[in-house]
């Protein structure tokens, strides 16, 4: 199975769900969730076909199955779960009914299907069940999947003698929670994980540490970490170099952290520029725990003759030394764009002060970093910025980086220069820049008080207007009203 953790996410899958019921609603009876679907197609799925029967939908005739298990009406729900055909999945969704007829009956048909189906039922199943487990009556088929998993557990094969998919005779599989590890629902890895690792037997210390890699979900990944580091021949090379060669952030810094049990602390230093400030704060520590100077290793790497890293210059500044102000302070003319914006963040962290013209240069920087950074440093001079200058850069044509951070100074301005920006900006190309202009428009109360001394009520009607499409009839109305125009 897929391991990326990519694909449709909870979003698509629910959209995907109510699609489906639209289509079943209006008569296309092959419209149901494929058995493969994931639990959040299942869930949106029976919500609609329920909360569109309840709105007045009238229902084919005759109803498929599908459609009677969500049906509003609790005798009819009851009588399709006497069908064959039932999905399994609606089952399972009606075994937290409101209604204690319909409830006990799924409860008693999941029962059946877990006893004739078990690998099966779990494999399909489990997902849902964890979903269904946080509502109000979801605790029932937590519970039972949750014990028919520990049992299956328990019997197995060690998950980590399992690597590979292997089917039993008769196509069924004996291996579910080997498989569920594998899961591409990010709930049910996890589940999985914690299930294997209490399981009996111990853990396998390298199978857990490449699995820690491998695992995209931080939480699931440092499950496995852990498990890898508290499992016999944890200290091992092979174990250690996986886990600071992973790529999420709080594995490399499990690993980071262990090399000194392992007797490897002078590698500390190798790990002082690493991309994640968790990681760095780690090696400083390993680094002083051998004995070494963290600062004056980064003060090596900063001066480094073939370009300093960002990370480097990050790194140094979180040592907070205020004999290195005046370094970063000429960073911040690197040719390397990463640096400069790495000089500033470190500027900004220790509150040294960078004068207002050389921000404002900086905001026209190539570098989208260098611009984001600038704009952040000078939000707690922005009373003191000269906004016609600002708003010279919301020109649609411009940078998109160098738009947006005016635009983000001009709304920590407030008043009405940051309403003309938000205006300029309701159309912009970019998604999220229009997105947040709108709100920004439709927040704005529209009071002549509020801007008083700083426009007249023409330009704000005139600015209304422009903005009036993000308005129904009534809020523009209003608006008008509370500029005292004629409605």
């Amino acid at each position: 199975m897929n391991r990326t953790g990519r694909g449709t996410g909870p979003g698509s899958e629910a959209a995907t769900g109510r699609a489906l019921a639209e289509e079943l609603l209006d008569g296309c009876a092959a419209a149901v969730p494929s058995p493969g679907a994931g639990p959040d197609v299942w869930l949106a799925f029976a919500e609609q076909v329920r909360s569109r029967a309840h709105g007045g939908r009238r229902l084919p005739v005759p109803a498929p199955p599908a459609l009677r298990l969500c049906h509003p009406r609790g005798w009819i729900r009851e009588a399709a779960l006497a069908e064959p055909d039932a999905p399994v999945e609606l089952v399972a969704v009606l075994t937290t009914d409101w209604a204690a007829p319909v409830r006990e009956r799924a409860r008693a048909l999941m029962e059946d299907t877990l006893r004739a189906h078990p690998e099966a039922t779990l494999r399909v199943v489990t997902p849902l069940a964890l979903r269904l487990g946080r509502r109000r009556r979801g605790d029932w088929i937590l519970g039972r999947f949750e014990d028919a998993l520990r049992r299956q557990a328990a019997a197995a094969t060690p998950w980590w003698h399992l690597p590979g998919p292997s089917t039993a005779p008769g196509g069924t599989t004996a291996r579910v929670l080997a498989e569920l590890l594998d899961c591409p629902d990010r709930q049910a890895r996890q589940f999985a994980v914690r299930l294997a690792l209490t399981g009996p037997g111990r853990a396998d210390a390298l199978e857990c540490a490449r699995r820690a890699d491998a695992e995209p979900d931080p939480a699931t990944a440092a499950l496995w970490a852990d498990a890898a580091l508290a499992a016999p021949g944890s200290e091992g090379d092979a174990v250690i170099d996986v886990l600071v060669g992973a790529r999420i952030p709080a594995v490399r810094a499990a690993g980071v952290t262990a090399l000194r049990r392992a007797g490897r602390a002078a590698e500390g230093a190798l790990h002082l520029a690493d991309s994640s400030g968790l990681v760095r704060a780690c090696a400083r520590w390993l680094v002083g725990q051998d004995g070494g100077d963290a600062h004056g290793h980064y003060r090596w790497l900063v001066s480094d003759p073939a370009g300093p890293s960002p990370y480097a210059v990050a790194g140094l500044a979180e040592c907070g030394r205020g004999e290195d102000t005046d370094l970063l302070r000429g960073l911040v003319a690197h040719p390397d764009g990463p640096v400069r914006a790495a000089a500033l963040a470190g500027l900004r962290r220790r509150e040294a002060v960078v004068e207002d013209s050389v921000l404002l240069a900086l905001l026209d920087d190539p570098a989208p970093s260098v611009a984001r950074e600038a704009s952040l440093g000078l939000l707690p001079a922005v009373r003191r910025l000269d906004p016609s200058h600002l708003a010279e850069r919301l020109d649609v044509r411009g940078p998109l980086h160098v738009r947006r951070a005016a635009f983000r100074l001009l709304r920590a301005r407030g008043g009405i220069h940051a309403l003309r920006a938000a205006v300029a900006l309701i159309d912009d190309w970019h998604p999220r820049t229009r997105t947040t202009a709108r709100a920004a428009v439709y927040a704005c109360q529209w009071h002549p008080a509020q801007f008083e001394g700083e426009t007249d009520t023409a330009e704000l009607a005139s600015l209304l207007k422009r903005s009036a499409k993000l308005f129904d009839d009534y809020g523009l109305r209003l608006r008008r009203s509370r500029l005292g125009l004629k409605i």
